[in-house]
């Protein structure tokens, strides 16, 4: 029987050496043999020809199982007489990156390592050769090499982690494991808190904010995790932990956010794949709102002026007023009523330029629009005229945050805490101190006029109190505090909880319509009566909302709906359509229409108003 020597390449070549020395190169690419070390002679190998290939390379130690030849391997059998090339037919191995590491196709790699531990027992650990070339030990979730009973599980374990490196490197996505020892904490933030993926990415202040906000939810699970041990059914049970404890879609975005960051840990070599990735069509079927949050709320025109009195109300003054009915005329983000300057609030148009946006720490960031949303709106007559007054209404000084004059200035909220003095409240009402205490005492025996003006400076000075500046006010209303103390009470005719407070009715003297907040110590026992709702659930956004959904039912044009709203349509029909001055002068004619059908039927359920601006409208 002819001897031959059957050595694989790296790339799918193989030779033959036969017993002259002669060499036999088969079909594969250049450059990608390997280094014969030893070889020992065996009878022809599965796969190869009969009397063709005898001796099959070995690698590392023992002998690996293979396939067909050429196309993954020959089969080692039992050896034969032993024999070694000689130096000149050795060949040296190619270089190259970690994934196409140079192996020896079908040599044996895995292996069974015996030990003996301090009292004599005696285990096998689990050995395999990396795609880099390094040996490797099996190890566990915890990190340290797993102990085999016997010989032949460990070389299955170590077989099985061969194959599956082996096939991770021939995709590309083999990851060392000292690359994948970092916790999430760590790879959020860096090993000494810095260098780490939140500062790697240049993110407005706002969505910064937002990110890491998402992201605490996910650290509070996985922050002392490996993300290489890190799996999917886990991920998975925290979502639906996350579902039943609170919003659906809240938990949506922290699994959404925690995908984003696993990803570029795979585009780091740190995983060799996402655990967090969802694949479809598993799981129980469902529509595909299953996951939306409750409807929006809105209102109409009529509930958009009731809205903007009981703000006034509650906060002491007519600021309020004009801010509420500019957001539900001209669909502004909250920001960008907040970030509104002067200069801005132009006869017939306001020009959104910036917004205002309060950080978690108490500073405020000047920053584009959302999206960078720059428009013009264009503005009625009659709300250019309100933003002139609210102009000359408010404090010329500038602001200590920006040093800029702002169209609005904010207030810390009303409804919380002792409130003024009765000394306070006289000498800002021009009343005595006696009847600042009749009026909270037995408010029946003042009369409404006085009453009024006692609840105004009440208000006025509640507000200015609370968290305020050396000047008596804060610079802009805080998110919380005016959805807290303006906006939810006047759309609800609720106070929203707030600790150690519950959900507690508006309290209101009815007196005068459409009732004054009363405030101070005893208010519930000196109200006679509270508020029902413009809207259940209206939040601020929801104006927002409310303002689209009046362009649309008045038949304005969807693309000048989506400029004025600040969306961007890519589609191809969108390209081709353009705002004109008729849609403009349309859209100026209907909203002005609905405006004036808003005070008139204001003006039926009573013709007069204590926010001074709206009794001045009632009149005309």
């Amino acid at each position: 029987m002819r001897l031959w020597l059957h050595v694989w390449t790296s790339r799918g070549g193989h030779t033959h050496l036969g017993e002259g020395g002669t060499r036999v190169r088969h079909k594969g690419s250049a450059g990608g043999r390997v280094a014969a070390r030893s070889a020992v002679l065996a009878r022809p190998g599965r796969g190869c020809r009969a009397g063709e290939c005898a001796v099959h390379l070995p690698r590392a130690e023992g002998h690996h199982r293979g396939g067909a030849a050429g196309a993954g391997g020959g089969s080692c059998v039992r050896p034969g007489p032993a024999a070694r090339l000689s130096e000149p037919d050795q060949v040296a191995p190619p270089t190259g990156p970690v994934g196409g590491a140079t192996h020896v196709r079908g040599g044996p790699v895995a292996s069974a390592e015996k030990r003996t531990d301090r009292i004599g027992r005696t285990y096998y650990r689990a050995r395999y050769i990396r795609p880099d070339g390094k040996k490797a030990t099996v190890k566990g979730s915890d990190g340290k090499a797993i102990e085999y009973p016997t010989k032949l599980t460990a070389k299955k374990a170590a077989r099985a982690a061969q194959d599956a490196a082996d096939a991770a490197a021939k995709r590309g996505r083999w990851v060392a494991p000292e690359e994948g020892l970092v916790t999430l904490s760590e790879y959020l933030h860096g090993p000494a808190g810095e260098g780490g993926w939140l500062s790697r990415h240049e993110l407005a202040a706002s969505t910064e904010q937002n990110y890491r906000n998402h992201l605490r939810h996910a650290e509070q699970r996985f922050g002392d995790t490996v993300l290489g041990d890190i799996r999917p059914e886990q991920i998975t049970a925290w979502e639906k932990q996350k579902k039943s404890a609170g919003s659906p879609v809240s938990a949506a975005t922290y699994r959404r956010m925690l995908h984003l960051v696993l990803e570029d840990a795979v585009e780091d070599g740190i995983l060799q794949s996402n655990p967090a990735k969802q694949r479809r069509g598993r799981g129980k079927r469902a529509g595909r709102s299953s996951s939306r949050g409750p409807e929006k709320a809105v209102t109409d025109s009529l509930g958009i002026l009731l809205l903007a009195e009981r703000a006034a109300l509650l906060s002491g003054r007519d600021d309020e007023f004009t801010a509420v009915i500019l957001t539900g005329y001209t669909g502004m983000r909250w920001g960008e009523v907040v970030g509104l300057t002067p200069k801005y609030a132009r006869a017939g148009e306001v020009r959104v330029e910036q917004q205002l946006y309060e950080l978690e720490d108490g500073t405020w960031e000047q920053c584009p629009p959302k999206d960078d949303s720059y428009r013009t709106l264009d503005a009625p007559p009659w709300l250019t005229r309100l933003l002139a007054e609210q102009v000359a209404r408010s404090r010329r000084q500038p602001c200590q945050c920006h040093g800029e004059r702002w169209v609005f200035r904010g207030g810390a909220g009303a409804g919380s805490g002792a409130g003024p003095t009765m000394k306070e409240v006289a000498a800002v009402a021009g009343v005595s101190v006696q009847t600042v205490s009749n009026a909270r005492r037995r408010p029946e025996k003042v009369r409404a006029e006085t009453l009024a003006r006692v609840e105004k400076a009440t208000a006025e000075l509640d507000a200015a109190g609370r968290g305020a500046g050396p000047e008596g006010s804060t610079d802009h209303w805080r998110r919380s505090g005016f959805a807290t103390w303006v906006f939810t009470p006047a759309a609800t005719g609720w106070y929203p909880p707030k600790a150690p407070q519950p959900r507690r009715p508006v309290p209101v003297d009815a007196r005068l319509y459409p009732g004054l907040p009363v405030h101070g110590r005893g208010a519930e026992g000196r109200a006679t009566a509270s508020w029902l709702p413009v809207q259940e659930r209206l939040t601020r956004h929801g104006l927002r909302h409310a303002h689209r959904t009046l362009m649309e039912q008045l038949g304005v044009r969807k693309v000048l709906v989506d400029q004025r709203m600040g969306h961007a349509d890519s589609s191809v029909s969108a390209q081709y359509a353009h705002v004109t001055d008729d849609m403009r002068e349309f859209l100026l004619r209907v909203l002005t229409e609905q405006w004036e059908e808003s005070l008139a039927a204001r003006r039926a359920m009573h013709p007069r108003s204590p926010v001074s601006t709206l009794d001045r409208l009632l009149g005309q």
